[in-house]
């Protein structure tokens, strides 16, 4: 008789032929009754409805969202084709999300099928599949984008509900900006009449500045016998202008992000202290901080350390050895790195305490910052040091969060732009809530995030004559559920205010 070990093994070498076919939406027909439930007993299988199942592992604790999130699409894309074959496709509204890189998991995917049900279907942590009975758009006007059948983005804008012009304008215009000229729109407006849509999208063009296309539009379908009457979608101006040949729906997005947050941070952020910073004095102050502000920062992303491990550090009286197992050790190594970060950190905030531009500062030196970071996890051989170059080059989830970072291929770009519009922005209040919030948005690296966040945070505090500011560990939960907050909804002001709070908190004797 097979030890139960090796039971075990047999079942998981099963999983792992499935993983390696790529499949995520794992069906009872996969595995015979006695496998499923030894996987599911050993904690490698999570049921997601009847039938249906997704991998995941034994380690994370009841009620961890973040594998779910990172495997969404995918379960979704294999649950689909399993169950519709290729007669499905997702709504124009969804599809125009993904072809501008936003791949936040949505709390309900509308999908568009002949076959479907006009019901939901349930998933995991309050998320769920609508299939829509509806006749699915031409064979030309459906692409597949990982796995999924999406409209493709000519015919998303024509097929796009007024209200989501409205609703979701920075996607909106996102997309819009995406459009090379007006071949393709006109297209399928002119060949199935759209008089009313010709004109919303002629509209929408001309607010971000495409009057050619626009014209165009207008000028073909009266050519064509229709009465067309411009009508922009949009409920205010563009806030921001698009360069003539910038196609990226990324950096796009970025710049409308920035833009249409800037209002609600004015309105509930603090004004900026009306006196003169005395450098001396500020540095002073954020060296008396160092060990609560440590403290605070690494438990925060889970690090286990205690104000006397950071004073020991702080002071070099420190030896961790290189077993890469050892818990006690990686604290250490993070209370280490953090300090010597600290100390690159501190000569950046003089630069800018003298008066040099703040966005050109942490440009500047944001890399040497990050990599003191993980400087002694390099010499402790835990991180290669080509780690440490560049931006990430894979993937990246954060823990328990619906905002999904944008692709490691926008990273590049994403950063150029960010770090100009720190630059260039005139208010030191956004610069604040935005340098941190921006920052852990994109995510660029794919690990330290939080940390360079807030570091950034204190660069635009001190640059705005605030005082240096500590998020504390005990507030950690509204402090992640306002970023998620500004993530998934693009509703800044509950991050805007959290950070006042603890402004208004170091302030206070």
């Amino acid at each position: 008789m097979a030890a139960p070990s090796e039971k075990l093994a047999e079942s998981l070498s099963i999983l792992k032929s499935l993983h390696d076919q790529g499949v995520v939406a794992i069906r009872t027909s996969h595995f015979s009754r006695t496998h499923r439930e030894r996987l599911l007993k050993a904690g490698f299988l999570r049921k997601v409805m009847k039938g249906w199942y997704t991998p995941t592992r034994p380690d994370q604790p009841e009620g961890e969202s973040t594998a779910w999130y990172a495997s969404f699409w995918a379960f979704c894309a294999d649950y689909l084709n399993d169950r519709f074959g290729k007669e499905w496709c997702l709504s124009p509204e969804q599809s125009l999300t993904l072809h501008i890189g936003n791949w936040t998991v949505p709390k309900q995917l509308l999908v568009r099928t002949p076959k479907g049900g006009n019901k939901p279907t349930r998933l995991l942590f309050g998320t769920s599949v609508f299939d829509i009975r509806l006749e699915l758009p031409s064979a030309g006007d459906i692409e597949v984008k990982n796995s999924l059948n999406v409209v493709n983005l000519p015919a998303a804008l024509v097929g796009c509900a007024p209200s989501h012009f409205v609703d979701h304008s920075d996607d909106l215009r996102a997309a819009l900006s995406m459009i090379p000229d007006a071949t393709d729109i006109l297209r399928r407006l002119l060949g199935s009449g759209r008089s009313v849509v010709a004109g919303r999208l002629a509209g929408g063009f001309r607010n971000i500045g495409r009057d050619e296309i626009a014209d165009r539009i207008l000028r073909a379908m009266r050519a064509a016998g229709y009465a067309v009457y411009e009508d922009d979608p949009f409920n205010e101006r563009t806030p921001v202008t698009f360069a003539t040949r910038e196609t990226s729906p990324y950096v796009n997005r970025l710049k409308l992000l920035w833009a249409s947050m800037r209002g609600p941070i004015l309105q509930s952020f603090p004004a900026p202290p009306s006196m003169q910073t005395d450098a001396g004095v500020y540095l002073k102050k954020v060296d008396d901080l160092y060990t609560t502000d440590a403290y605070n920062s690494l438990s925060i992303e889970g690090y286990r350390v205690s104000e006397a491990l950071i004073e020991r550090v702080r002071s070099g009286n420190w030896n961790p050895d290189t077993n890469q197992n050892d818990r006690q050790n990686r604290n250490a190594l993070a209370a280490r790195g953090y300090w010597q970060a600290f100390q690159s950190f501190k000569k950046s905030l003089e630069s800018i305490l003298s008066g040099q531009n703040p966005g050109a500062v942490v440009r500047r030196d944001y890399d040497e910052w990050y990599g003191q970071l993980f400087g002694p996890s390099v010499t402790a051989g835990i991180v290669q040091a080509a780690d440490l170059a560049g931006f990430r080059n894979a993937p990246v989830y954060i823990r328990r969060s619906m905002h999904v970072p944008p692709s490691h291929e926008a990273v590049r770009e994403l950063m150029l732009q960010y770090f100009e519009l720190l630059k260039t922005e005139t208010e030191a209040g956004v610069r604040v809530v935005l340098g941190h919030f921006v920052f852990v948005y994109i995510h660029p690296y794919m690990d330290g995030n939080g940390r360079m966040g807030r570091f950034l945070m204190n660069a635009m505090m001190a640059a705005g004559g605030y005082p240096w500011t500590i998020v504390p560990v005990e507030r950690r939960t509204e402090y992640m559920t306002a970023l998620e907050s500004a993530s998934v909804g693009q509703n800044i002001k509950p991050f805007s205010e959290f950070l006042a709070t603890l402004i208004q908190r170091q302030r206070t004797p």
